[in-house]
């Protein structure tokens, strides 16, 4: 059965990528607007995942803003498959309509120019493939991972996905992390922007997020620190162009990279991208489709349990 509903996954997953191209923008857009609208009220684990994020992130929402907010979170986020399956067929001209650059791209562009590669902190915000074929057409070669998906079939899809819009795609697996350094060690102009919002590791990172202890990736910070290359922070959010939706990269200042050797130097560059990156879901947090577990007291049930008594104790 497991096979059977693998397979039938794939299958409309490829289906849409051939049909939602050939629908009208708005209509592809009210489709998922629609399925968005039935998966919240379906309040399923992803939904409450969702949920309990943002309520950490925006602790002074009342119920039904905070309802409000997931609502409009579970659009955004199936946005982004609208977006994706249509991307293909989207025009050069299309995409550089669409997307938005504020905050340091110059001082980056400024990096590549001179020949150095750059590295980005990326968290599961907007559309990271429209903002990527924008970088690939106006700053070079783009380099990142992605998080292998079930089934293969699936992640295959994904990958011939993304590297025919003109990215580098490695799988998230062993032995990645040392590709991406020998392709630093090149210094070939590449923008390298990896997603660390969340921690698929054991060799993750314990940050504060938004008040909250939370694990993040390690990788774009220890890069950063073994190689003394510039990380920028890089938060997306969706905004209307006209009757689409369009997307604005904001690009934060470069962040502080502790010196290697130094205590706890990957710990404290990985802070230092919280930071910026809970300033940003805090203003936007529709745009932060995060529907897994990150905050360490939802990773340990045992914590969890432990924090939710000190509270009923408290009280």
């Amino acid at each position: 059965m497991t096979r059977l509903r693998q397979r039938a996954t794939v299958l409309a997953f490829l289906l849409a990528w051939r049909v939602l191209r050939l629908l009208p923008t708005r209509a592809a857009y009210a489709l998922f607007d629609l399925a968005a609208d039935r998966t919240v009220a379906g309040n399923g684990s992803s939904v409450q995942r969702l949920r309990a994020n943002y309520a950490r992130v925006r602790p002074e929402l009342g119920p039904q803003e905070l309802e409000a907010l997931v609502a409009e979170g579970v659009r955004a986020s199936l946005r982004y498959y609208v977006e994706a399956f249509r991307l293909p067929s989207v025009s050069g001209t299309d995409v550089d309509s669409l997307v938005r650059f504020e905050g340091a791209l110059p001082e980056l562009k400024s990096h590549l120019l001179a020949g150095r590669p750059v590295l980005a902190f990326l968290g599961h915000t907007g559309n990271w493939d429209l903002a990527g074929v924008w970088c690939a057409r106006h700053l070079g070669t783009v380099v990142t991972v992605a998080e292998r998906l079930e089934p293969e079939e699936m992640f295959r899809a994904f990958l011939d996905y993304r590297e025919q819009l003109g990215m580098v795609i490695h799988p998230a697996e062993r032995g990645t992390y040392e590709r991406l350094r020998a392709q630093l060690a090149t210094g070939e102009p590449v923008v390298m922007p990896l997603l660390a919002d969340r921690d698929l590791s054991a060799s993750g990172v314990e940050v504060d997020l938004c008040g909250h202890r939370a694990r993040m990736a390690a990788g774009p910070a220890a890069l950063a620190v073994e190689t003394g290359l510039p990380l920028y922070p890089v938060t997306l959010r969706h905004e209307r162009v006209g009757r689409r939706w369009g997307m604005v990269v904001t690009v934060h200042d470069a962040v502080t990279v502790a010196p290697a050797g130094s205590r706890d130097a990957v710990a404290r560059t990985t802070q230092a991208c919280a930071d910026a990156f809970g300033s940003a879901i805090t203003r936007h947090t529709a745009d932060w489709h995060m529907m897994q577990r990150v905050f360490v007291d939802d990773l340990d049930p045992a914590r969890d349990r432990a924090t939710t008594t000190a509270d009923r104790s408290a009280a």
